[in-house]
Order: structure tokens, then C-alpha cells, then sequence
């Protein structure tokens, strides 16, 4: 399994509207694109660890989209509904990092 994973701190200065149009598009994109098995979706939550502190403020959601291998994320990539996606993303967000991950056993963090 290959994970698409979002971290994502909307502007804010952001209006209702445009965040709309952008949760719209990612309704869009993960409905049309076969490619996409699961999708999450969180809210950053602050509840007092240490480490809190020492994290740059970059992000209030995190989103993890799932394919079954690097070829599914690839035909995500190039879908026309993530054209538009990502026209939205960059134009809503103050901040985000976007990071693809392929699954592997606990025993690889040895290496």
C-alpha cells in the first residue's frame, strides 16, 4: 500500500465560499479517481504534550489518502480531478507539507 499524506493549514483569511469549492474538489477527486481505496481525514488536536511546542505551526488537518501501489497514485496524480484539486489547495492553504509513504514493516526502521 502506497499513502498519499497531507498535513494542511488552511489561510486564514480563507472565505466560506472558497473553502467550500475546495472541500468540493476533494470530494470530487476521491470519488472519480478508481485509484483511491480509503481516505482520512483528521483535525489537529493540542492537549498539552511537551512536543507540541517544538512543532512548527503548519498544520491544522491531516488527510491520508491509500492506493494500492505507486502506480495508483501516479493515475491520481495525473487525473483531471486532481488538476483541479490541487489548483484549489494551493490557491486555500498558508501552509502544507505532502509526503507519499509505501507500507513496510516496523522491523525496516532498523535500517
Amino acid at each position: 500500500m502506497v499513502s498519499h499524506v497531507v498535513l494542511m493549514k488552511p489561510r486564514p483569511d480563507l472565505s466560506a465560499t472558497d473553502r467550500e469549492r475546495l472541500i468540493a474538489a476533494f470530494e470530487r477527486a476521491v470519488r472519480e479517481i478508481p485509484a483511491v481505496r480509503t481516505v482520512r481525514v483528521g483535525r489537529r488536536i493540542v492537549h498539552g504534550a511537551g512536543y507540541e511546542v517544538r512543532m512548527p505551526d503548519v498544520a491544522d488537518y491531516l488527510v491520508t489518502i491509500d492506493f494500492d501501489d505507486a502506480a495508483g497514485l501516479a493515475a491520481y496524480l495525473r487525473h483531471p480531478a486532481h488538476e483541479d484539486l490541487g489548483a484549489r489547495f494551493n490557491d486555500s492553504l498558508a501552509g502544507a507539507l505532502v509526503y507519499d509513504f509505501e507500507e513496510a514493516e516496523l522491523a525496516s526502521l532498523r535500517r
